[in-house]
């Protein structure tokens, strides 16, 4: 794939999480870009360099913290995932790979997320854009069994 999607915090400040992987596996370079672009708002993408991972490019995006999902989350999580789709297709991509972005240390119920998520996706990629290829993507195995199981029995 051509970049990878970093669910971020508003300050890019990537220590943990997912983040903090994608930064540390990249290099420093990833963390120096990312300072000069901070802070963005939830909702927002922007991009870097991917320093020294097999990629052109890592889209940072900020998903909401989930609070009850009566606090806008919903619309906020669809707003991180077509904002992250629109830098790629400004970057003239075809191919990234995405988390279930808000899920992790954001606290985001996995189920619902993915049905936001997904469905943002299918939304997005139903007008004009470079992009042919969004992998879904996940470290835990478990995790990517739980994801498999919701869109198989929800799309």
């Amino acid at each position: 794939v051509e970049a990878i999607v970093n669910p971020a915090n508003e300050h890019l400040a990537h220590g943990g999480g997912v983040a903090g992987l994608i930064s540390r596996a990249g290099g420093p370079e990833i963390q120096r870009e990312s300072n000069q672009k901070a802070p963005i708002n939830t909702g927002e993408a922007t991009f870097t360099t991917a320093g020294t991972l097999p990629h052109k490019y890592v889209i940072h995006t900020v998903g909401p913290i989930y609070r009850d999902g009566t606090q806008g989350e919903p619309g906020l999580l669809a707003s991180a995932v077509t904002s992250a789709l629109k830098v790629a297709d400004q970057l003239k991509l075809k191919s990234i790979s995405m988390p279930s972005i808000s899920t992790g240390i954001f606290g985001y119920p996995l189920e619902p997320a993915i049905k936001v998520i997904v469905n943002a996706i299918f939304n997005f990629l139903k007008g004009e854009s470079t992009l042919e290829e969004v992998h879904l993507c996940e470290y835990s195995s478990d995790k990517a069994e739980e994801i498999k199981n919701i869109i198989e029995g929800n799309f």
